[in-house]
This record gives structure tokens, sequence and C-alpha cells, in this order.
């Protein structure tokens, strides 16, 4: 944790591509949290469907600290704007509350989570009544109200509690042939290591499998330490060090093993295969485009950020599917399942939906998914993804730098290099095409890519690369580093 360097007062009140985070006890206090769990009420109702009549807003929470006290506070918040606040009994995966809100025909719902965020952190995400988050003009509204400086008095009484956790889950089986599922895994000995990082999709996944898997699925760091064990609970390759060690343990023993991984609240996924190599949605959307299309003969649109692998439009094509690029965030891609057809949509950091579900994030659905894909294939998932790889075009590498720059003014600079004199070579490659959907994104060839982005609010450049062998990544985000330092 970075304790020694929290700001020494509080940011002003933004709201990001989901939610507003900070750090707890210098951002986020309930004293700042109560007015902005009113307008954001507020401006659910405002907003509402003629044809919805309700006054329901579900407030669910995560298993950072003081978060459930945080919950019930803003409860009275929600009941001081003439609204009915519906709380869960326990901390929830945050897509529990996006399926509560469709189940119910609810207004929304208010979400204490900072996510995969540290420790130090916590936040509030917004969900529309559509189950999915709210969209830029509706967070510029809230904080609208909140500059309008409208009094809204919260109104404290008993609240009302409801197993949002247990419906989640009902609601997830019925999607699945359960029975089928263990057998496959069982007929297959392959074990189902789960690491949720201390958050708040513990104990779900032995929970859809029941009693009959007892045996093939075991589950570490299940108990709740708002430390998360010091690191943010991200499901990043460098904080999953136990995970990666029990599945390799297992496989040795002659039980092969398949690892999966859930951030903080439980909405973004990770695997690690039997040989302990770190998964991301790199590898896993393509993984579930080739199963969801082949297996389950699904219609729709594969939607796909920018940063995403070139493997994930090979499949899709290969399919016969249209394949959308888009801006990095899940945003873009709710908006794409809100409005058409759309079979499976991702981004490379971890969140993944499905048309047949939820306009949203919901790692759950996606982790019963992959282990869908594994028993209908019958190898374990490092094979699989092997093999994919080789019916594709052969095998594609990536990873990710995330670069601080000095100051916001050396971020200006480098900005106006990109576009003044963009890269005609990189790491002695040529430069075929110059894409600027989001930030730059230099292709060399297929799936030998090299992307530049800037963060929206600090001097941090993320680099993407994707080549045809690890070391070529390698060379080519050292290559950018340089660059970038140099400008």
């Amino acid at each position: 944790m970075a304790s020694a360097s929290l700001p020494l007062g509080p940011a002003p009140i933004r709201f990001g591509t989901d939610g507003w985070r900070g750090v707890l006890g210098v951002d986020i206090t309930v004293e700042r949290l109560l007015p902005v769990a009113a307008a954001a009420a507020q401006e659910l109702a405002h907003r509402a469907p003629p044809d919805l009549d309700s006054r329901i807003v579900v407030i669910g929470y995560d298993r950072r600290f003081l978060a459930p006290e945080l919950a019930e506070a803003i409860a009275s918040s929600v009941r001081g704007c003439e609204l009915e606040p519906l709380l869960t009994e326990t901390s929830v995966p945050t897509p529990a509350c996006s399926w509560a809100v469709v189940q119910r025909k609810a207004l929304g719902a208010l979400v204490i989570t900072a996510s995969h965020n540290p420790p130090e952190w916590l936040g509030l995400k917004i969900k529309g009544p559509f189950g999915g988050s709210v969209e830029g003009d509706f967070t510029a509204a809230v904080e609208k109200r909140l500059a309008a400086g409208g009094i809204t008095a919260s109104i404290r009484d008993d609240v009302i509690r409801f197993d949002c956790r247990g419906e989640h889950l009902d609601g997830l089986k019925s999607n699945f042939d359960l029975k089928a599922l263990i057998h496959g895994l069982k007929a297959m000995n392959l074990k189902v290591i789960v690491d949720p990082m201390h958050g708040s999709a513990a104990g779900c996944v032995p929970e859809l499998l029941g009693t009959e898997a007892s045996g093939l699925v075991e589950e570490i760091r299940s108990e709740r330490d708002p430390l998360f064990g010091g690191h943010p609970p991200e499901p990043l390759a460098p904080y999953l060090v136990e995970l990666i060690a029990a599945v390799k343990a297992s496989t040795t023993s002659g039980t092969p093993a398949v690892g999966l991984v859930f951030d903080g609240d439980g909405d973004r996924i990770a695997a690690v295969d039997e040989t302990g190599r770190f998964c991301s949605t790199q590898l896993l959307m393509p993984l579930l485009i080739d199963h969801l299309g082949r297996a389950r003969n699904l219609p729709g649109t594969v939607v796909k950020t920018v940063s995403g692998s070139d493997l994930m439009r090979r499949i899709a094509e290969s399919q016969g599917r249209d394949v959308l690029e888009l801006a990095v965030g899940f945003k873009y891609i709710a908006s794409e399942m809100l409005t058409g057809q759309v079979l499976i949509g991702g981004e490379e950091s971890g969140g993944v939906g499905f048309g047949m579900h939820l306009p949203e994030r919901d790692a759950l659905f996606a982790a019963m998914l992959v282990l869908e894909a594994l028993v209908e294939g019958g190898q374990p998932l490092g094979q699989r993804l092997d093999a994919l790889q080789n019916q594709h075009g052969g095998n594609s590498h990536y990873d990710r730098l995330d670069l601080r720059l000095a100051d916001m003014e050396a971020r200006k600079r480098l900005e106006g290099l990109l576009a003044d004199s963009t890269p005609k070579e990189v790491a002695g490659t040529a430069v075929q095409k110059v894409i600027t959907t989001d930030g730059i994104k230099l292709r060399m060839g297929e799936s030998h890519w090299l992307m530049l982005r800037f963060s929206g609010t600090e001097p941090l450049l993320r680099l993407y690369c994707e080549a045809p062998d690890a070391e070529r990544v390698g060379t080519v985000l050292a290559w950018a580093k340089q660059f970038a330092e140099a400008a």
C-alpha cells in the first residue's frame, strides 16, 4: 500500500468510467457519500422509463473496510428521496446487484465498492434499470445536482434486506446443465481451484457446483481481508503467486487443475492453466467466442476493445460473425449490448459480458462458461488454448506495461509528438497501419501491434503489445518505454 503518498485533502467528486472512487477517510467519507447517494437516487428516479412503476433502489456492498456500514448509511439517503432502499443481506459481487435490479424491475442500484483498486480505496458504482453501469451523461447530471447544493434530509429507519447473493446464484444455475458439467469435470479428472482474492465472490463457485462437486473444487484466499493480503484485488499475475503455485502443485501430483480468479467485487475474471500460465481475457475471450458460437450455436456480434487480441477477431470471422472494435471501457460494450444482438463483449482487463445474460461484466457467469467450454472440448485450459491458436493462425503473446510519466507537461509533449510525428517503424519493423480509436495503435502485421494510450486523469501511459512470441513483446515494450521517456 502507498499510505505515505496519500493526498492531504479530498479530491473533487468526479465520476470515472465506472463510478466514483477515492481513498477511504480522505475522498470517501460518510459526509461526502450521503449527498452523492441522494443525488444518484434522485437521478435514477428522474430518468426512470415511463413504463417502470417502481420506487426501489437496490443497495449492495463488497468486503472492504466500512463497506457494510456505509451501505446501511446511504439507505437513509435513498429513503430521504422518498424512495425505497433494498439492502443486500451480505457482501455481494457487483453483478448480483445488477441481476437484482432487472429481476425486481427496480430503478437501479447503488453499490459500495472500489472494485479492483488498492485496499485503502472505496467508492460508489451506479447501475441503471437495464442492469448495467450508467453512462457519462448520467454521472455528469449527478455531479450537477451536487454542485447545485440541494439539501435532502436522510431518514433513518429499519432497512429491508434481501438475499441478493442467493438470487444471483440461482439465476446463474438456470443457465447451465450443472449435472453434466460436474460429470464432465470428473471424467477429465480436472480440479478447479478458485481464488476470489478475499473479495465478495468468495464461496460462489463451490455453491454453484454444489456438494456433488465435492473434491473437485478448492478455494483459496476466501476469508474476508479488507487489506487483500497487501495487494490490490486485481486479477493480474504478480498478485496470484498462491494460485499459480496451487495449480502447478496439483498438476504435478497427477491431477491437472484450472485456476479461476475474480477481482474484489466479482466483475473481472482471469485464469491460470494447468502449467501455471496466467491467462487474461486476451486468451479467455477467444475460448468463449469459439464455445458460444460453435458448441452453443448462438447468434450475435463479437465486441472487443481496440486493445483486445487479434485472435478474437480471427475466431469470430471464421464463424462468419461481425466484429466491432471499440475504445477501451466496458460502457461502450454495454451500449452495443443494449442496442444490438451481441454474442459476447469484453476488454483485456478482465471484464466480459454476454448478450444472453446482462449488459454487464459478470465474472461468475464467465467462469461457468469457461468450465463448460473445457468439458465440451475434453481438454485442460492450456491444451485447449494452444489448439485454438494453432487452428487460427498460430501463437500470439501479449503483455501490458503502465508507465508513469514525470508530470502532465511530459504527457502533453508526448501526445504532441505522437500526433505530429507518428512513428513509422517500431523496434525495427515498419508500421503498416495507424489506428486512433483510442490512443494510438501501431500495427506491424497480424497479431503484431503496439498501442499507446494515456490515462484520462493522470500522467500515466499504458503500453499494450501483441506479437508472435514473448521475446518480441518484450522488445517492443522496451522500445516503447524508451521512446516515451525520451520525448
